[in-house]
């Protein structure tokens, strides 16, 4: 039967390890960074754009066909990447910085903190394949961005959910004063939130959805999963809240008490990251440190271990975080 089962699913390629996060048939939009800071920069000439090889990757090569003069590529070199752009932000410009997350963060850490956070520079750090965006094992896998980044003072820490979330991001961390570090969603990228009224607010985490059995509270495309397994739940008479929190830091406090302390609901956070560090912890320490006690708490999340490499769809089923596995966690849950 299991053979069976097996034989009958599409056969997945290699391109799958770097497939987009959108579900079949399910609507997306382009490069939105790339396409919002060129929009942005016909008015700023403030905003400069720069790489570390990899702006084809992150959507800057957009950036640089229409603004060539402002577009920097520093090469395999992410240390300097922010050391640069760190000299850039003192001499008056906005820099956004892209690379990919693991190198933006593992790698340039000392940069980021040293260089660019201790003296609160106007730099944004866009930063692509976060958590388990990409196939290609631990190497590229961003699944402790978000520890690391928390813990750096004064940093805002932004985990968009869509294509929406992404566009109107981009103008308002170029407005805010300080560091910021993006975890980007690139190429062809989910649009789901502009069917819940939704606008983004640097800082302020929004209900998507009400629901009297479950409370979601979610970050980054888990947010677009958390939706989907609330419409596959209804079928089974379980009513489910989703909570969008696009702001990691500084976490919008006095939303999620208010959420939380709504009596009778399970409590889940759900996050593209590793189980230690992220927007559980972040959640779990607020409501102790609150007294608030939710009726229960649960955490779907990445594990805390080196993932596999392997193709996303697959992988997403292994370490639970695609629609069906989240799904039968809440269940189970319940």
């Amino acid at each position: 039967m299991s053979n069976t089962t097996e034989a009958k699913k599409p056969r997945l390629t290699t391109s799958a390890m770097i497939a987009s996060i959108a579900g079949e048939g399910q609507r997306v939009q382009a490069a939105p960074f790339g396409k919002a800071l060129v929009e942005l920069a016909a008015s700023r000439p403030d905003i400069v754009g720069m790489t570390a090889d990899l702006g084809k990757y992150t959507d800057l090569h957009l950036f640089a066909q229409q603004y060539p003069e402002r577009y920097f590529q520093m090469g395999m070199a992410e240390q300097l990447l922010m050391a640069a752009a760190g000299g850039m932000a003192k001499e008056g410009f906005v820099p956004f910085a892209t690379t990919y997350a693991v190198f933006g963060t593992r790698r340039a850490y000392d940069f980021v903190h040293q260089v660019i956070a201790e003296e609160n520079l106007n730099v944004k750090m866009c930063c692509a394949l976060p958590g388990l965006t990409t196939g290609y094992g631990p190497s590229h896998q961003a699944t402790e961005d978000l520890a690391l980044m928390r813990g750096i003072p004064g940093l805002t820490i932004v985990d968009p959910c869509d294509a929406l979330d992404i566009t109107q991001a981009v103008p308002q961390i170029a407005d805010h004063k300080g560091p910021v570090y993006m975890r980007l969603l690139r190429g062809n990228v989910p649009l789901v939130l502009d069917e819940y009224d939704y606008k983004f607010e640097l800082g302020k985490a929004k209900v998507l959805r009400g629901g009297r059995d479950v409370l979601v509270i979610s970050s980054g495309f888990m947010t677009m999963r958390a939706l989907e397994v609330a419409k596959a739940l209804e079928a089974d008479s379980v009513d489910v809240s989703v909570l969008h929190v696009p702001t990691i830091k500084p976490l919008d406090e006095a939303t999620i008490l208010a959420e939380v302390a709504r009596p009778g609901r399970l409590v889940v956070v759900a996050e593209n990251h590793s189980v230690i560090g992220g927007l559980g912890e972040a959640v779990a320490s607020l409501l102790l440190r609150s007294g608030t006690i939710p009726k229960a708490f649960r955490q779907v999340a990445l594990p805390d271990e080196f993932l596999d490499a392997g193709a996303l769809p697959t992988l997403h089923d292994r370490y639970g975080i695609s629609t069906e596995a989240m799904g039968r966690q809440v269940k189970g849950w319940l």
